[in-house]
């Protein structure tokens, strides 16, 4: 044990002097340099004798952990809030908490789906999934090429559908205009 705390302040003892050598350079360097540690233990000191001498510094150290209590964010939880309010905080969350271990437990049943050889496996099927959808990607070009060259031809044949109607229409007014002057006309005897 002793063998461990030594190693301990050893290991501290290192960080400090790291630390010292970061903040004024490295050993060797301006004479008025203090160590790190001398001016701490300075300043403890003299703050203990400044202790020492006030009475009423004495009362503020010995009521120092009260005043960390009082620091600590969850102390007026505690004062404000009586055990019954929190019982009663803690009963209206029970379906709630009981629903998500409901979920939890079914989240550890469906574990062994995860673990499963197939899903484990999915990453050796990348490639080919990969080669698949370049494929679809080429389909789908095609498929659109296609589609394209169908809706050329379908309004290639609804003009020419609307022209011929227009064609048939004239003959049609062109035969009824000669039937009818065909009846006008007195047939000679």
């Amino acid at each position: 044990m002793a063998a461990a705390a030594a190693a301990e302040v050893q290991q501290l003892q290192e960080r400090l002097e790291s630390l010292e050598e970061r903040v004024f350079g490295a050993p060797g360097g301006p004479a008025e340099a203090k160590k790190i540690s001398d001016g701490l233990v300075k300043l403890q000191v003299a703050l203990g004798n400044i202790a020492s001498k006030r009475e009423r510094i004495k009362i503020l150290y010995k009521k120092i952990e009260d005043v960390i209590k009082y620091l600590d964010p969850q102390y007026i939880d505690r004062m404000a809030v009586p055990d019954a309010m929190k019982l009663q905080f803690i009963l209206a969350e029970e379906p709630s908490v009981l629903a998500q271990a409901a979920l939890l437990e079914q989240v550890d049943s469906l574990k062994p789906y995860l673990d499963s050889a197939h899903i484990k496996a999915a990453p050796d099927h990348a490639a080919r999934l990969q080669r698949l959808s370049q494929i679809h990607i080429q389909q789908q070009d095609q498929s659109e090429a296609v589609t394209e060259s169908v809706r050329l031809l379908l309004e290639d044949y609804n003009r020419m559908s609307l022209l011929l109607s227009k064609q048939f229409v004239q003959w049609d007014e062109l035969l009824t205009q000669m039937e009818a002057t065909k009846q006008a006309k007195p047939v000679p005897e």
